[in-house]
């Protein structure tokens, strides 16, 4: 298969950054980043290889067909003449995933209509027999962005999102999602030489991808499926051989990764999730009240915790997020505290000024990652405030 093939990872608002970084440590060319996506080129086994081990892509796509629509006519000619018997069989089965942005096209649900007819009308002239549409587990998701009268059709070669890793099966309400508990880590700077704690765990996300992080642990390698596994090209040698290769490159951890929650079923859940995730060895959880904790080792600690934000929190959320203030200053000196939140109100009870402030979005809250480096003896906290 061509070695130049042009690829697009999508991600998070706030995330291109550190998906960038980690196409360039894998080794992809031509990286470009763009809004909540990144592109980049590589061949098949690369593709492969982003799909097992890239922590911050919520999918990985290949566009193979770009072409001007105007009108439903021309596209519909367009992707009747499109030679789709070279990635689909007529025994096969498609989806179509379509996107329209502008006022040429406004109904995503009749683009994908008109693009299914196209597609089907080909394959009973050309074989006098069609594929069938699945929804659910397709052999060839295709995904149709439409912006003005630009259209690109791209293959979806992750299936389920790349968040969507293989380990977590029992969760808590509004867990953090996989992508972004990465993205946080890396956000926050953590490189695996520090001891790593999540005082408020839920069902374990972060210490997860913490301990994968740090193990050099593919992101997704617990996954059971991906979708290019079902194109016509598939070739599972050259596919276990990339994972070999990853596999190899794992390491045992020297630091500490720990976690704790007050809520006896969290702590239950989360070493649940961590066992799925074989991380075991790796990972401690404990039930414990972050309030009446101290930090355990005189060394440097990597904290980072997703706190409630208040929507579902029965009680004071500006006396939680004063308390967790003072239980950084006083309880966690020689510590990176890092929380997510978006509670621009609340985080203004937590009684110091963070040194930086990142915009995420955790699902469609829009929220801040703080940052707070906790100082042994007189100096609590660096004053320096820079937004981001």
């Amino acid at each position: 298969m061509d070695k130049n093939l042009t690829f697009l990872a999508k991600t998070f608002y706030g995330f291109e950054p550190l998906l960038e970084k980690e196409l360039r440590s894998l080794g992809a060319r031509e990286i470009k980043p763009g809004n909540r996506l990144v592109t980049f080129k590589g061949d098949l086994g690369f593709l492969y290889k982003a799909n097992l081990a890239l922590r911050t892509a919520l999918k990985i796509l290949m566009p193979i067909h770009r072409f001007a629509a105007a009108d439903e006519e021309m596209l519909y000619q367009a992707i009747y003449r499109f030679p789709w018997e070279d990635y689909l069989s007529h025994e096969q089965s498609f989806a179509i995933d379509s996107v329209v942005l502008g006022d040429r096209f406004t109904h995503s649900l009749y683009v994908t209509q008109k693009t299914k007819d196209a597609i089907v009308d080909r394959f009973r002239k050309q074989f006098g027999k069609r594929p069938s549409v699945d929804t659910q587990r397709p052999d060839l998701q295709i995904h149709l962005h439409i912006q003005d009268r630009q259209a690109t059709l791209s293959l979806d070669s992750s299936g389920a999102s790349l968040h969507k890793r293989g380990y977590r099966f029992a969760t808590n309400i509004a867990p953090i999602n996989e992508v972004l508990a990465a993205g946080l880590i890396l956000h926050s700077g953590w490189d695996g030489s520090t001891d790593f704690f999540d005082p408020m765990c839920g069902s374990g996300t972060i210490l997860i991808e913490a301990a994968m992080l740090a193990a050099n642990i593919p992101a997704n390698i617990n996954r059971e499926e991906f979708a290019f596994e079902r194109w016509t090209n598939w070739d599972p040698d050259l596919f276990e051989t990339i994972r070999e290769s990853l596999l190899k490159k794992i390491v045992s951890p020297s630091i500490q990764i720990t976690g704790s929650d007050k809520a006896p079923s969290a702590v239950r859940k989360a070493l649940e999730n961590v066992a799925h995730a074989n991380l075991e060895a790796f990972v401690t959880i404990a039930r414990k009240d972050f309030f009446h904790t101290q930090k355990e080792s005189e060394g440097p600690l990597h904290l980072l915790t997703n706190p409630p934000y208040g929507e579902r929190l029965e009680g004071d959320i500006d006396q939680l997020y004063e308390n967790i203030g003072n239980t950084f200053k006083k309880e966690y000196p020689n510590t990176q505290a890092w929380m997510i939140t978006s509670n621009m109100e609340a985080m203004k009870s937590i009684g110091l000024r963070p040194s930086r402030k990142i915009k995420l979005f955790n699902g469609k809250l829009e929220s801040r990652l703080l940052h707070f480096p906790i100082y042994a003896g007189t100096k609590k906290i660096h004053k320096h405030t820079n937004e981001s």
